[in-house]
């Protein structure tokens, strides 16, 4: 008999699994990969970011070294050993997992779960008792119902598929211009690949702060990308090796088609909780077929619980880990929190995007009284000396008591410098507590700093 068990072993249900059995519990994980670390470790955030950094490297060798007195032969790619390089840290990665689980004692118990009842889990043949179950089965890419996607064809292809093209293609259609897609594609385009990203909205990056959404679509564009937005694809066709994609241009319902070795179909993800048998245990689901959880992620089966992409909410492996230690904490008897105002999101293209808390729009919109600091990375003499000073940090606070209520920064390490914001927030802090913070200089962080300076009297370097 076990005190938990966890399906799936994604960020969410490994690190539930972890924080439980570091609370005195006794715990098994199932999982049915060869690996731990679900999708981010196998097919998403860990190998995308292996070809973003070969990719920026490649970049930076072609572009910049030359401008920093850097010659030498020109770098060119060998994409056998890239795919060798991110095979490896992958490999790394899910090891680690798995040292992790045999150090906390936890039992991985390989195939796929079926619950069969509350407190009973079958795995293979055998059906493993337990006082509670926690449902952290993570999503799959989404569909389009007129295009078929073939990853072992390596023409038209989702997110997984694209991780492993078995050659670099010399043009690619994204379709979606959301976080997946705008990085898998600035992966080929700076590999060599002719970029269209096709977009059924107006905007690139649906939901972010708009300022944002424009400033990052232009460097992109900077950067080789060719954006069609406003269209909204028909359909999808290989001729002769090749994909054919015909779209249709909202704005006069014109149809267009456009021709490329490889088509990325990026139009998010949905969960995945078939044939875990929660139909026929009663659970209770959403309309967008997610699973219905109470404020302690406890489903309408007393004993189950839920986490991660398969509840609503933004699907970010650091979001389901913050639900992962606070539903363990739930069933070990404590008070298990997750703040969901600070959970931050980042776009890991060059520049980075990142983002915490309410857009301008959003905040405008609550009806409160808003003020906006903003800061270029043009000023930021860290960023200048690195030949990167695209972007700029945008800081919301409330006009009345000076309260961060959100931050956007578009720029060189956004992903690592939102986190101060994120801390701020969490104990919550002003902008001018931000703005008195002494920053080293010269640091990209200072950028930060000066844009909470310009909620106030004015940034010192704008």
């Amino acid at each position: 008999m076990y005190d938990l068990i966890v399906i799936g072993a994604g960020p969410g249900g490994y690190v539930c699994a972890i924080r439980a059995a570091q609370l005195g519990l006794k715990v098994a994980c199932v999982e049915g990969r060869e690996t731990l670390g679900g999708t981010c470790l196998n097919v998403g955030c860990i190998p995308s970011k292996a070809l973003l950094h070969a990719s920026h490297m490649l970049h930076e060798a072609h572009e910049n070294f030359g401008r920093m007195g850097l010659t030498g032969a020109k770098v060119k790619v060998d994409w056998t050993k890239m795919q060798s390089y991110k095979a490896e840290t992958v490999a790394g990665n899910t090891k680690g997992i798995e040292f992790l689980f045999k150090k906390n004692k936890i039992d991985w118990l390989k195939g796929w779960a079926i619950i069969e009842a509350p407190g009973k889990v079958k795995v293979g043949d055998d059906v493993h008792e337990t006082k509670n179950i926690v449902v952290a089965t993570g999503s799959v890419p989404a569909s389009l119902k007129a295009v078929e996607v073939d990853n072992a064809g390596g023409v038209i292809v989702d997110s997984t598929g694209a991780l492993a093209l078995p050659k670099i293609p010399k043009s690619m259609v994204v379709i979606g211009a959301g976080v997946i897609g705008l990085e898998l594609g600035s992966v080929y385009a700076r590999l060599g690949a002719d970029v269209t990203v096709i977009e059924y909205l107006d905007v690139i990056t649906p939901g972010m702060d708009a300022e944002v959404q424009k400033q990052f679509q232009k460097i992109l564009t900077k950067q080789g990308i060719t954006f069609v937005l406003g269209a909204a694809v028909k359909g999808a066709e290989i001729v002769k090796g090749k994909a054919r994609v015909t779209y249709a241009l909202k704005k006069d319902d014109s149809e267009e088609t456009v021709e490329a070795d490889c088509v990325l179909v990026a139009t998010g993800r949905r969960p995945q909780v078939e044939g875990l048998g929660l139909d026929g245990l009663g659970v209770e689901m959403t309309d967008r077929g997610f699973v219905k959880v109470d404020k302690h992620w406890a489903t309408s089966v007393k004993g189950v619980y839920a986490l991660g992409d398969c509840i609503p909410g933004p699907m970010l492996a650091h979001k389901a880990e913050d639900e992962g230690m606070a539903v363990a904490e739930v069933i070990a008897g404590k008070h298990g929190h997750v703040n969901y105002d600070t959970i931050p999101g980042v776009i890991y293209t060059t520049p980075e995007v990142a983002n915490v808390g309410l857009t301008e729009e959003a905040a405008k919109e609550s009806g409160r009284k808003v003020k906006v600091g903003k800061f270029p990375f043009m000023g930021n003499a860290r960023a200048k000396a690195m030949l990167q000073s695209d972007g700029f940090v945008k800081m919301i606070a409330d006009a009345e008591t000076d309260r961060i209520l959100g931050c956007h920064i578009v720029g060189p390490g956004a992903g690592e410098m939102i986190h101060e914001v994120c801390v701020a927030m969490e104990f919550g802090a002003s902008a001018e507590d931000l703005a008195l913070t002494c920053h080293a200089h010269p640091t990209t962080s200072e950028a930060v700093r000066e844009a909470a300076l310009a909620c106030g009297d004015g940034a010192i370097h704008a």
